[in-house]
């Protein structure tokens, strides 16, 4: 008997936290009865500001009624997006790369903080987001799938965008003129046409196996859109019944996988930090080598801007999207791996046929024989840098020519609004790194204004716009504000790009890069008081390695 009145006592002390979360969740206006059925976390990151997410209420929506009828409980909250479209440019770049861990963390503190989910959704569309919530997903292991924003209609090709905008940057478009004509090619919600890191993180989700199949570059608030989203509300429940989570479909084949995809289509070369990020939630390295060897073998399958300036995204989904790539890739990849749908990708992708081979090339006929994506080293970048080879002229992937060294964008903008850059020239931005930034901005602004000459090479420890194109080499590693080669660059060395060959140099004296690392003094990080920039330069790794935080 007093066993028993202990056993009790013990059963009414761990039930009485139970108790109390119901009341609050009453609270809120959740139904006691339903309290006993599986609980869903939605993970939004609807806002205001970010076009690719303004419309993920709708979605949202859609999804809960999916995971009401099918059984389970859904409760939203939401999370952070930063645009880096509007971010471009300015100081306010440096934050959107940090933001990615802080999208992580932040799921994690809402679903661990409360401890009553079964499962999640998470809805993203835009850059870091949906990495963010991918890391989120691996790390928390509870039964996931992602539903994406897909992507905005262009009614200009894209052609016509990049006109406009070198138009105004030689003064013959005013402001009103370069909306009006943006606006066309950005005309709603969802992601940005082209095929920048929006689009390929989209992707790269289905490719991995976390997003329902034909999802990825669906046009946004279609009613294919809410369909699919609805269905993912339904599957996830379906996902908590089986017991299926995030580590058992993001294996290393998965990532593989996603690598393959990511070179057959030129996609960003963001993705080469953020599938790291992403596996190394898991316990999984993907080394920059990996990007590499995968893309000496695969080859380059479907052009779209930046790759050329005729297509978008929303041609590559009419040509038959992700599957239809996929299934053409079929040699390539690991079709066992398992997916949100509770099958492998060969089940998922074995209906998927090419609609238009304009877009996707016979795997016999590529565009070209090697991936989009390339690495570079040397003794410019010892652990690797990164180029989108599939868009620099073939004309340009051998080039050499005098180091035009600043410290930051800043200082390059004032260079060439003084008419300081020239023909030949390869300009170097370093003190852009994760640390150095700190944050690792973007600088596809620079890119932009690089457009107007037809021989000129940029290499930074910055990182670039999957939107951005030309002879654009970043993400050198190790950094300059860890002593990285490029922070020992004067003006005039003479250097050497060879993308076929894999390498980039600076041609000086033996010895002479030793000497001026002797002499080197770190520079001291930029002061942001209390700011999450610190806090980020204080702990990111290389880029090498995803720039996660240590």
């Amino acid at each position: 008997m007093e066993r028993e009145t202990v056993n009790n006592r013990i059963s009414a002390i761990e039930a009485f936290p139970r108790a109390i979360l119901k009341a609050h969740l009453c609270s809120c206006g959740v139904d006691y009865k339903s309290l006993d059925k599986p609980v869903i976390a939605v993970a939004n990151s609807w806002n205001e500001i970010v076009p690719g997410h303004v419309h993920l209420r709708q979605l949202a929506d859609k999804v809960k009624a999916g995971i009401a009828a099918a059984g389970g409980v859904a409760l939203e909250f939401n999370t952070i997006a930063i645009c880096d479209g509007i971010a471009q440019g300015h100081a306010g770049m440096k934050y959107s790369l940090p933001s990615r861990e802080t999208i992580a963390d932040s799921v994690e503190m809402m679903v661990n903080g409360h401890g009553i989910f079964d499962g999640m959704v998470v809805l993203s569309s835009c850059d870091k987001i949906v990495p963010g919530m991918l890391m989120a997903a691996a790390r928390l292991n509870l039964p996931s799938l992602v539903v994406l924003g897909g992507v905005m209609p262009n009614h200009i090709a894209p052609k016509e965008s990049k006109a406009a905008r070198r138009a105004f940057l030689d003064g013959q478009l005013d402001e009103q003129g370069l909306v009006e004509i943006t606006a066309r090619y950005y005309p709603g919600p969802g992601a940005c046409p082209f095929l920048g890191t929006a689009n390929t993180m989209q992707g790269l989700s289905e490719a991995l196996g976390m997003a329902l199949p034909n999802t990825s570059w669906m046009q946004a608030l279609s009613s294919e859109q809410l369909e699919a989203a609805e269905q993912a509300g339904r599957q996830v429940m379906e996902l908590v019944r089986q017991g299926i989570t995030p580590r058992s479909i993001m294996t290393r084949e998965a990532f593989e996988n996603a690598v393959a995809v990511l070179l057959a289509m030129g996609g960003s070369l963001n993705a080469c930090l953020h599938l790291p990020a992403i596996a190394h939630e898991l316990g999984l390295e993907l080394p920059f080598e990996l990007f590499d060897e995968i893309s000496r073998r695969v080859p380059f399958l479907a052009g779209v801007t930046p790759n050329n300036q005729e297509y978008t995204t929303n041609d590559l989904q009419r040509a038959g999207g992700m599957p239809a790539l996929m299934n053409e890739l079929q040699q390539h990849i690991h079709g066992d791996c398992l997916t949100v749908t509770g099958r492998t990708v060969r089940e998922n992708i074995g209906e998927g046929s090419v609609l238009d081979r304009r877009i996707i090339r016979p795997l016999a006929d590529p565009i070209e024989q090697e991936g989009g994506i390339a690495v570079l080293t040397g003794n410019l970048a010892p652990e690797g840098a990164l180029v989108k080879q599939s868009a620099v002229a073939p004309g340009l992937r051998v080039f050499s020519g005098p180091a035009k060294v600043f410290d930051s964008e800043e200082q390059f903008d004032e260079a060439y609004s003084h008419g300081l850059i020239s023909e030949g020239d390869v300009i170097v931005i370093r003190y852009e790194g994760p640390k150095g930034g700190p944050g690792m901005r973007e600088l596809h602004r620079c890119t932009e204004i690089l457009g107007k000459f037809s021989r000129v090479a940029l290499i930074t420890d910055g990182r670039f716009s999957g939107a951005s194109a030309g002879l654009s080499i970043g993400y050198a590693s190790p950094e300059a504000a860890e002593g990285g080669p490029l922070a020992l660059l004067a003006d005039g060395d003479p250097i050497c790009i060879d993308i076929p060959a894999r390498r980039l140099s600076v041609e000086v004296a033996a010895g002479e890069l030793e000497r001026r690392s002797a002499a080197w003094q770190p520079r001291p990080l930029a002061e942001h008081s209390g700011s999450c920039l610190s806090h980020y330069a204080k702990s990111a790794s290389s880029a090498a390695r995803g720039a996660v935080r240590l």
